[in-house]
């Protein structure tokens, strides 16, 4: 199971890595951007809010709000309850017809496989995302962010 509170995003180009830091027992690379301080997050995904909604629609047992917040629940074969809940930010950019996601927070637990599911709405795997970790103020790769949520938080 994993335990998460993170803001998704397209990675940007120009971050770069920065210091290993513990977090939950893990030894996790953190990404920066110029002069160490935390990357620029001016990337998009490449999908529209609407395209996005429309597969998170799809997914079993979710539900999407026309706001863009959404809840994904189950159980495990073990009958443990679990919930994976998140809301979907986009922008324009300039010049742009329509407006693309920029980043999605979640929070919750889940199995592996319902984070794929959830990230495949977001163009993952074709789109290397970053994870910003919200209380721990840093930033990993996919990678660092999986081994950090396969650890409880205690």
């Amino acid at each position: 199971m994993l335990s998460l509170q993170a803001n998704l995003y397209a990675l940007p180009p120009t971050a770069t890595a920065g210091p290993v830091r513990t977090l939950r027992g893990v030894d996790a690379a953190t990404l920066v951007g110029a002069g160490g301080g935390p990357p620029l997050f001016l990337d998009l995904m490449p999908v529209t809010f609407e395209a996005m909604q429309q597969r998170l629609a799809e997914l079993p047992r979710c539900d999407c709000e026309p706001d863009g917040f959404f809840l994904v629940t189950g159980r495990t074969a073990e009958g443990q309850f679990w919930r994976l809940n998140g809301h979907m930010h986009e922008l324009r950019p300039d010049g742009a017809d329509e407006p693309r996601m920029h980043r999605v927070e979640l929070a919750g637990e889940c199995p592996p496989g319902t984070l794929d599911m959830v990230l495949r709405t977001m163009g993952w795997p074709d789109v290397e995302l970053a994870f910003e970790l919200v209380r721990e103020g840093v930033t990993l790769r996919e990678a660092d962010f999986r081994a950090w949520a396969e650890r409880s938080e205690s």
